[in-house]
């Protein structure tokens, strides 16, 4: 399966993730993100200065007003 990033806050969808067969690994910082095929975030900082830097050229899904399930089928649309 594939390897996916979650931010640490994310418990519910970090196990929801490992249940569907997934390699989860935390992104505590940006070097975390490298060799992730998908990340999954917040989103409460995004881009709170204004500055983006790319640090990875996989899907990143904000996770913000969605259950561990939706953001789990929104993880398996993108890796399609």
């Amino acid at each position: 399966m594939a390897k996916i990033g979650v931010e640490p806050s994310l418990t519910n969808v970090k196990e929801a993730l490992k249940e569907r067969g997934h390699e989860v690994v935390s992104l505590r910082q940006e070097s975390d993100a490298k060799g992730c095929d998908c990340c999954v975030v917040t989103g409460q900082d995004s881009n709170v200065m204004g500055i983006q830097n790319i640090v990875t050229a996989a899907s990143v899904i904000e996770a913000s007003g969605l259950t561990a399930d939706e953001v789990c089928r929104k993880v398996e649309e993108k890796l399609r």
